[in-house]
């Protein structure tokens, strides 16, 4: 059953890239300020409109644009940045691992904070400590992550005397500081996405609480401990899944402002850049591959939840 369900899912992949790649493709060509403009702005070229569009491969049909490119992703090839002239493949794969490595340790420190502290808040129901965890996740849910960026940098400029690097040091020169660089981002990503995790589940530590099964294993004489770890915890954490699963996406999307205030050369940063500068390969290939990411990182979550529940079943 779940070869067949991981069959169909994977079938499903090709058309959402279909659809996804022509609507990038599109809408990137509908944003105010043609490549061309600002090239000739930036640049001062001499070329009119018109040549600069046939050398840029810019002059034929939209529909005729998209085929080419679309034979060109079947190979394997991004295209190339219309600023930089570097195939936008390496670009992607140059940057992606500083990208991965904050997204990481976003989902570290979420886990890490989310789950034992929504456990905590569902043991503690209604109670002050309740109260306070309850609290404070709202106000991580409300809070805007730049604005607490934007805080962190000018408050521990003046309190700490601490700036950011400017200059990013490559995990393999020095892995301490190369990591050191991405504790703060990754904290503030955590904020957000820990909240919602902890609220999820602590409703679903509630509910799993009230289970018959529950009240059996206490009845055996098990330690609130072991009901808890061992039998309440691994049921109440599919939904989290669920969750968590989704916030790639939000995950994503807060990287490209973190990159961009804590100037990290990762994915995020490398988009908007292209997307300021209409580098119009740059980001449609950076959508793809997001896009991609998004994709297995969802079917793995629902493969997942199989192995946490054996109750659960793939059906047609």
């Amino acid at each position: 059953m779940l070869r067949r369900y991981l069959l169909r899912r994977i079938l499903l992949i090709i058309p959402t890239l279909l659809l996804v790649s022509f609507f990038v493709f599109s809408i990137v060509r509908l944003l105010p300020g043609d490549v061309v403009t600002i090239m000739m702005a930036d640049h001062g070229f001499a070329k009119d409109k018109e040549e600069m569009r046939e050398i840029l491969g810019l002059n034929k049909p939209l529909v005729i644009q998209y085929v080419f490119y679309l034979k060109n992703v079947l190979k394997g090839d991004l295209g190339i940045s219309l600023w930089s002239g570097e195939p936008v493949r390496e670009e992607i794969f140059r940057r992606l691992p500083i990208t991965i490595r904050l997204g990481l340790m976003a989902l570290f420190w979420t886990f890490l904070l989310g789950v034992p502290i929504g456990i905590i808040s569902a043991l503690y129901q209604d109670r002050w400590l309740d109260y306070v965890i309850r609290s404070l996740a709202i106000a991580g849910l409300s809070i805007p992550g730049f604005w607490i960026a934007i805080l962190v940098l000018i408050f521990g400029s003046i309190w700490f005397k601490w700036v950011p690097p400017m200059d990013y040091i490559p995990f393999l020169e020095s892995p301490v500081k190369s990591l050191s660089q991405l504790l703060a981002p990754s904290l503030i990503l955590a904020v957000h996405l820990s909240a919602s995790i902890m609220r999820m589940t602590r409703t679903m530590m509630l509910e799993v609480l009230k289970e018959d099964y529950i009240r059996t294993a206490r009845a055996k004489g098990l330690s609130r401990w072991v009901v808890i770890t061992r039998h309440a915890l691994k049921n109440a954490l599919i939904p989290v899944l669920s969750i968590m699963g989704i916030q790639i996406a939000y995950l994503i999307g807060g990287t490209v402002i973190m990159e961009s205030i804590f100037v990290l050369p990762g994915m995020g940063k490398y988009l908007l850049d292209a997307i300021i500068w209409r580098d119009y390969p740059a980001i449609q290939g950076i959508n793809l591959f997001i896009c991609i990411w998004i994709i297995t990182i969802n079917l793995l979550v629902d493969s997942l939840y199989g192995l946490l529940d054996p109750r659960i079943r793939y059906r047609k």
